[in-house]
């Protein structure tokens, strides 16, 4: 029997499999759309970190609260990406989508125009709330959009790459703002994107909801949040000032909240979050890898915007130029994720993605406070890190959402995204809190009287400040003093950066033994 009638006759004993259909160019124009989403929140989380030194200087904020500027958003965020998921699939994926995105505009104002830290970081707990609404319902559109497989997969290529592109964007942007206006308008960017996406979304984007969700379940909505929250509180607080009985308290109180929820969604018809998903390897280790690699590029970003302004003196355009090249990479490694995906499988892909973001991560031991031999270590080593983690995000997300049934895309979105904002949260707490443990310990503030003292290891830009009030030759040694501590600071986080990505690539590599 020749290869042609062996192929004919298997294909008259075998049921006849309807192939999905393909997406038409509405489908990509509303890919368009949704990315749009993704890069007004990218855009966002980049500009802000180019912001810190000149918030810094304006607002004064002490460093807890520089780190919850930077990170409540996320935790807030991370918190309620289950409750939005679970209600886009409710109420329906899209007018959530513009509803977060109205929302994050009018919050993106009063953060402009904060007067201070409190305000700040009000206006950033109110860009959690609505940003909660955008990320879960961009990815469950497109599992509903997009039903052929190699489609979707491209398709989470492109949503990726664009969540690169506005990352890259926003150092050139904001670079250029900040050295021409006043560090509130980083965040009114946001606007031009919204009402773009406001308009276009209701013609573009078609609305997909799960036809038959059961109720909706408060309890296990307030169990998810109370779960998250206090945990992730109690992480950041305990390593930026050390355990406590308090702290063990408000940790022990989300992991109860965290037991509940999960024994309420077993006994549920209708869950809020479908455990069962857990139990395939590949959306097990897709959120997994997925947690860890964004925990190393949102450290890698909170101390590397420091580093280049208030250690190597750059403005923060030129902090901007330097962030792009690795930026840059994560776009392009984002889009060529499609491509190594239909070659090699999964989990070797990420496997590979994660090792050499780690070898990124170590080429930071190479800075020091010296612009002549420490500019190139950290642009060759953040290069690592964004094309590493570019390939990383693309994958795990395919993998996330192709395992999901689509009436069920909005609530698988939202784990994927839980651990993507997770991971932002831990690794600016964690990450930078390390830096500034290891700055204070290496302080020289023998020319600083007692409060002076206090102010001054409040934060890099805080010392840099109160180098200014100090003769010319005290100012020198003590800055000295300053950057050497940073860097050093920098070189433990690089450490625990890279063993973090080296596990997640041990993690995603046990994958291609379940394929």
């Amino acid at each position: 029997m020749n290869a042609r009638t062996t192929t004919a006759a298997t294909t008259a004993a075998s049921p006849t499999r309807t192939a999905p259909p393909r997406a038409t160019a509405r489908e990509w124009a509303g890919l368009a759309v949704l990315s749009l989403a993704l890069l007004l929140l990218a855009v966002d989380a980049t500009v802000l970190d180019l912001a810190v030194p000149a918030i810094s200087a304006d607002l004064a904020p002490t460093t807890p609260q520089l780190l919850w500027i930077i990170d409540a958003y996320s935790f807030v965020l991370a918190g309620l990406l289950v409750v939005m998921g679970n209600l886009g699939d409710r109420v329906g994926r899209r007018r959530l989508l513009l509803i977060g995105a109205a929302g994050f505009g009018l919050a993106s104002v009063v953060a402009a125009w904060a007067v201070s830290p409190a305000m700040l970081i009000a206006a950033r707990v109110l860009q959690g709330v609505a940003g909660a609404t955008l990320m879960p319902a961009t990815l469950g559109l497109i599992r509903a959009m997009f039903l052929d497989p190699r489609q979707r997969t491209v398709a989470i290529a492109v949503w990726s790459a664009m969540a690169g592109g506005g990352a890259a964007a926003g150092p050139l942007i904001g670079g250029w703002l900040l050295e021409h206006y006043w560090w509130g308008s980083v965040f009114l960017v946001n606007l031009p994107v919204m009402l773009v996406l406001l308009a276009l979304g209701p013609v573009l984007v078609p609305e997909s909801r799960d036809p038959n969700p059961g109720r909706f379940d408060l309890p296990s909505a307030a169990l998810s949040m109370l779960a998250l929250v206090p945990i992730v509180y109690a992480v950041k607080e305990a390593a930026a000032h050390g355990p406590s009985t308090t702290l063990a308290l408000v940790g022990a109180v989300g992991v109860l909240a965290g037991a509940l929820f999960v024994r309420r969604q077993r006994r549920l018809a209708h869950p809020m979050l479908d455990l069962k998903l857990f139990a395939l390897p590949s959306f097990r280790t897709a959120v997994v890898t997925n947690l860890l690699a964004v925990f190393a590029l949102a450290g890698v970003l909170f101390f590397g915007s420091q580093y280049l302004q208030l250690v190597l003196d750059k403005s923060p355009l030129q902090a901007g130029l330097l962030l792009l090249p690795g930026l840059a990479a994560s776009v392009v490694a984002s889009l060529a994720a499609a491509w190594l995906v239909r070659r090699w499988r999964a989990g070797a892909v990420l496997a590979g993605a994660l090792v050499t973001a780690a070898f990124g991560a170590v080429l930071f031991l190479w800075l020091s406070p010296d612009v002549a031999t420490s500019t190139m270590p950290f642009v060759l080593g953040f290069l690592g890190i964004g094309a590493g983690v570019g390939v990383a995000l693309t994958v795990s997300s395919d993998l996330v959402v192709s395992s999901a049934p689509v009436e069920r895309a909005g609530a698988a979105a939202a784990v994927s995204e839980t651990a993507y904002e997770t991971g932002i949260a831990l690794g600016v707490a964690l990450l930078g809190s390390v830096v500034m443990a290891i700055f204070r310990s290496g302080l020289d503030l023998s020319q600083a009287p007692g409060e002076s003292a206090g102010v001054a290891s409040e934060s890099l830009g805080a010392a840099t400040e109160f180098a200014r009030q100090l003769p010319d030759a005290a100012a020198e040694t003590f800055l000295v003093s300053v950057h050497e501590a940073f860097v050093s600071g920098i070189h433990l986080a690089a450490m625990g950066t890279a063993a973090v990505l080296l596990i997640a690539a041990w993690v995603a590599f046990r994958l291609r033994a379940t394929q």
